[in-house]
């Protein structure tokens, strides 16, 4: 039994893992077609609306969808082990990502207050980019000391704070929320914001508890 069941546990690993990589690249498709569609449409009228500050929006969206594409590539251990000079250098590229995006975000949303946007998504972003920057610096502190399993803690909470900015388009989207009015966005910004942190911190306790479990189980099975 002891023999059989054992690697069953890191292939269930694996395919919760994959699922949720595969559940964010939905979310990255939707927000694309749905969102923006202006990118790849020059006669989209919401170019209208970033037009007074489009050069600010440039940056601030490369260096968004590099940290989004390049995030859960930090969490493969097959990159981590067997090319480990690639994942230091797409974990550098993240890190960059963050720091232009998180700050120029929270610019960019207090440029539209003087367009009639609420100062509590002004709030809101500078909240989201003081978190994502300072589980960012926190998890490049650790990962430089080799601390690995504390690095990738901090990465998980880097990247779930990150992705408020596909959750909240996503469920505007699909509800049609985002057609009655700027107080519902607001809460939905809130709670995505809110339960961010929240759930980054559930999904590191159960990682931690089955690395924990899995160590006995592998001196176990070595034993017998």
């Amino acid at each position: 039994m002891s023999t059989t069941s054992a690697p069953l546990q890191p292939l269930s690993r694996l395919r919760l893992k994959y699922l949720l990589f595969a559940f964010i690249g939905l979310m990255i498709l939707y927000v694309l077609r749905h969102n923006e569609r202006f990118l790849v449409d020059a006669t989209d009228p919401v170019w209208q609306h970033y037009q007074p500050f489009k050069w600010w929006l440039l940056p601030h969206g490369l260096a968004g969808a590099c940290a989004l594409l390049l995030g859960p590539i930090q969490f493969s251990d097959r990159l981590r082990l067997r090319f480990a000079k690639l994942h230091r250098v797409v974990g550098r590229f993240y890190v960059v990502g963050v720091f232009i995006a998180a700050p120029l975000g929270f610019y960019i949303q207090y440029f539209q207050e003087r367009m009639g946007a609420s100062r509590s998504f002004s709030f809101a972003a500078a909240l989201d980019a003081i978190f994502v920057d300072a589980d960012n610096r926190h998890r490049f502190c650790v990962h430089s000391q080799r601390q690995s399993p504390t690095a990738r803690q901090w990465m998980t909470r880097s990247l779930a704070v990150a992705l408020v900015f596909l959750e909240v388009r996503v469920i505007l989207g699909i509800t049609g929320w985002e057609n009655p009015g700027e107080s519902v966005g607001e809460t939905v910004v809130w709670t995505c914001l809110g339960f961010s942190l929240f759930l980054a911190d559930v999904v590191s306790q159960v990682q931690e508890l089955r690395r924990t479990r899995a160590v006995p189980a592998k001196a176990q099975t070595a034993l017998q």
